[in-house]
């Protein structure tokens, strides 16, 4: 097996064409992981959420990673990662870039899920549209030599 890294270019087109990816929060030494929608722009990834455990750590600490992967077996696979910083777009002075999002959004169908589909109480269900700042992209691939 060959593994190699990806340029910057690279990591962005898998990035653009992801639906799913992981983010990893952590708050007083504890680390979370969980899937979430998300869209590049520029950037920025933004996603959308409910009020729950990662959007409060995220508060708490804006530092997150995000991961994105596309794996045919053990030996053929890549892997994205973006290191950044959680903003949450809310307040006049994000007006533009909640439109942006909403754009992005709506691109696919039922862009929604899963953050709408909790089971939280109704006071939970508030949206939240959030982006991670691109401060770091970094990625490799692997290949049967």
């Amino acid at each position: 097996m060959i593994v190699h890294e990806l340029s910057e270019s690279a990591c962005r087109e898998i990035l653009s064409r992801s639906h799913v990816a992981r983010l990893a929060c952590s708050r007083q030494g504890q680390p979370y992981i969980v899937p979430i929608s998300c869209y590049l722009e520029g950037e920025h990834l933004y996603s959308f959420a409910t009020l729950g455990q990662k959007i409060i750590w995220m508060r708490e600490n804006p530092r997150v990673c995000v991961e994105v992967d596309d794996i045919d077996n053990r030996f053929e696979w890549t892997t994205v990662l973006v290191f950044g910083r959680y903003e949450e777009l809310r307040g006049e002075q994000y007006e533009r870039a909640r439109e942006k999002a909403r754009t992005l959004f709506e691109q696919r169908d039922e862009w929604w899920l899963p953050a709408a589909a909790k089971v939280n109480p109704p006071e939970h269900h508030v949206p939240i549209v959030y982006r991670i700042a691109i401060e770091r992209i970094t990625g490799r691939s692997a290949r049967r030599a």
